[in-house]
């Protein structure tokens, strides 16, 4: 049986704020409610409350493609409805995004630590996205990839959404390559340099990702650049992306990340007022190198920002550049 292509969503009727775009609903297709009002405390006032939605609906703040949705607009069956939510208080993450490189196409940006790229849960308006689409007065700027809140370093944005498809291709067939840096102990027991092999598996809800038995499905080349006071600065070459691979990879190694709230063990969460600016995970994006799908012309930026662990770190450094391989020598390995 043929399937049916999705309709595309019509443009929004209402514009952004503050850089974040208004939710959209879809109708349901085999819906038979009178009205819109009935649609929405039918699937939505449990949660929301009724009396919420109806103070929304007289403040014409729900709005379809012919205009705002009042208690008895009538339900059209594969319609669209798009409101803005009401955005809790958020704590301002007081550093900036660097900008390295803009033109028509893209925007290099260097995200700081605690920073999310793009809105999700309670991280809306202090997101990488909405700052720059404010900033750079860029309302349609979109990532083509995407870096954790924790995690700084770069990113990179597609300005018109007629280039979004090409850049994003690029990460998707892992076209891009990708250079992190990272702050660890040292301990020169453990050989490097090596590439990792291991099946990582992210379990919905669950904070930490985890290695099982089975086909590898993420793989990442570690080296070591120098050490120094007890610490290392690693180099990490991804060649997957799987979720919080190389903090996975690196703590199983016996060398996590320093200020890791996850891994070797999940710290309790602590409430955004809470979150300690001056103690971030140590890893930084260092590098994006690719071939511009759109010229063909070769691109590669470097972060400006340096890891604070390793700046404070005593003593003189054990080495630089890439670090000969312990006794073992280079391997492929799949930690234990």
């Amino acid at each position: 049986m043929a399937h049916r292509p999705r309709r595309k969503a019509p443009p929004a009727p209402l514009e952004q704020r503050a850089g974040i775009d208004p939710v959209r609903l879809r109708l349901p297709g085999d819906g038979t409610w009178p009205t819109i009002r009935d649609f929405l405390h039918d699937r939505y006032g449990p949660a929301v409350g009724r009396p919420r939605l109806d103070a929304m609906l007289a403040d014409g703040r729900f709005v379809a493609q012919d205009g705002p949705v009042d208690a008895g607009t009538p339900y059209r069956a594969g319609g669209w409805v798009w409101f803005h939510r009401d955005l809790e208080p958020e704590r301002p993450v007081p550093f900036p995004v660097g900008i390295l490189y803009r033109d028509e196409r893209i925007v290099v940006a260097d995200k700081p630590h605690f920073l999310a790229t793009m809105p999700r849960g309670r991280h809306v308006a202090e997101t990488a996205l909405a700052r720059l689409r404010r900033d750079l007065g860029l309302p349609q700027l979109s990532p083509a990839h995407r870096l954790d809140r924790l995690t700084a370093g770069l990113v990179l944005f597609v300005v018109r959404p007629q280039d979004r498809g090409a850049y994003q291709t690029l990460f998707r067939d892992r076209r891009v390559r990708k250079e992190y840096e990272a702050v660890a102990g040292y301990d020169p027991e453990v050989a490097l340099p090596r590439t990792v092999h291991s099946r990582i598996v992210k379990d919905r809800g669950v904070i930490a990702a985890h290695e099982e038995p089975g086909p590898p499905n993420a793989e990442s080349r570690v080296e070591l650049l120098a050490h120094r006071g007890g610490l290392g600065l690693y180099r990490l070459l991804p060649a997957t992306g799987r979720t919080h691979q190389l903090r996975v990879h690196m703590n199983a190694l016996g060398l996590p990340l320093l200020d890791d709230p996850v891994y070797p063990r999940v710290l309790p969460e602590q409430a955004p007022e809470d979150e300690d600016f001056g103690r971030p995970l140590q890893l930084l994006a260092r590098a994006l190198e690719f071939t511009d799908p759109l010229d063909g012309g070769q691109m590669r930026f470097e972060s400006a920002r340096e890891l604070a662990a390793w700046a404070a770190a005593p003593g003189q450094d054990g080495g630089s550049g890439e670090a000969p391989a312990g006794p073992a020598g280079s391997s492929d390995v799949a930690p234990a």
